[in-house]
């Protein structure tokens, strides 16, 4: 008689492992950036309101933490190569120094020749966008397209608000606390999604 496989666990592929690595990684960076994000822009809303948003902002951070910690504990199938799950490669490290210097270029155009320091917050937030953009090509993960887009659009309309003279607190909410409660959200809603959701298969 042959043995039954009915109930035999089916391991995941080395794709699905890939993806899975790739996605929790992706959520921890994401909700570290949305909780700086939250904590710094926080500073234009009511004493107890601000106080709230960071709070509530923390206790979301450390939720993604927790699921990324215990979905890292969980055993790599057998066959499956670690160093191919993603993570820090090259491709990353490449996307990172691209950030970095356009974050630094833009702070120094910014402060410099355009006077409009008050915009800085919103650049950030556009830089971060296209970040995680290229990321979802890096990693291919589909809903890094939808964080980014949402990230980039704050960070037009932060801009947008700059330029028209608008007031710092208006454009801190836009640019800067509205991206990192998306950040955070994303980051908890990656974080604890099923493998097999819709706009979690990676890109072809």
């Amino acid at each position: 008689m042959l043995p039954s496989v009915r109930n035999a666990p089916i391991e995941p592929s080395r794709d699905e492992t890939r993806l899975m690595s790739s996605a929790k990684l992706g959520s921890g960076i994401g909700a570290s950036f949305g909780l700086i994000f939250v904590l710094v822009n926080t500073g234009p809303l009511p004493a107890a309101v601000a106080v709230l948003f960071r709070v509530l902002g923390t206790m979301a951070f450390i939720a993604v933490l927790i699921a990324v910690v215990v979905a890292g504990r969980r055993p790599t199938p057998a066959g499956v190569d670690r160093s191919t799950a993603g993570g820090f490669a090259l491709g990353y490290w490449l996307v990172v120094a691209a950030e970095v210097a356009a974050i630094a270029a833009g702070l120094v155009v910014l402060n410099g020749p355009v006077h409009a320091p008050q915009a800085a917050v919103a650049w950030i937030a556009l830089v971060v966008g296209i970040r995680f953009i290229v990321l979802a090509v890096v990693w291919k993960l589909l809903f890094f397209h939808g964080l980014g887009a949402a990230l980039m659009l704050c960070g037009v309309a932060g801009l947008v608000l700059a330029s028209t003279g608008s007031a710092v607190s208006t454009i801190d909410l836009v640019g800067g606390l509205l991206p990192g409660a998306i950040l955070l959200g994303f980051g908890l809603w990656g974080a604890t999604r099923s493998g097999d959701s819709p706009v979690a298969k990676s890109v072809p």
